[in-house]
């Protein structure tokens, strides 16, 4: 009986991160604008799973669906990953959308930008 007691206690405790309900992890490091229909948008946060930017939520529809260009920043350029979305959420100024399925191109893309990130800081931490 003390055993079993001591084994619960045991399993409570740990330094592990907490679960989360995300399927990726976000990302706010990446310098980077959405632009949707000739708009620009400053972007909050991203993950290979979609986007959340700033802006007027009166513009987007509920589950509306569309093209969407990502435009990052990188040490020597700047990169332009074009996907489509649709509109999950949107309240105070914040419009959350979620990506379609990524194929290998624009997965390759978005490991190019994560890989450029790694490799500035990775400098950085040299000098």
């Amino acid at each position: 009986m003390l055993q079993s007691l001591i084994s619960t206690l045991r399993s409570g405790t740990s330094n592990d991160i907490g679960t989360t309900k995300r399927r990726h992890p976000r990302r706010s490091v990446d310098r980077c604008v959405v632009v949707i229909h000739g708009q620009t948008f400053p972007v909050e946060n991203w993950s290979l799973g979609g986007v959340l930017l700033h802006g007027d939520e009166r513009l987007f529809g509920k589950a509306q669906d569309l093209d969407v260009t990502v435009k990052f920043k990188l040490r020597n350029s700047i990169i332009d990953i074009t996907h489509r979305a649709h509109v999950v959420r949107k309240a105070n100024g914040k419009i959350a959308l979620e990506f379609e399925p990524l194929n290998q191109t624009i997965s390759r893309k978005f490991q190019q930008v994560i890989d450029d990130y790694v490799a500035r800081e990775f400098a950085n931490s040299q000098i």
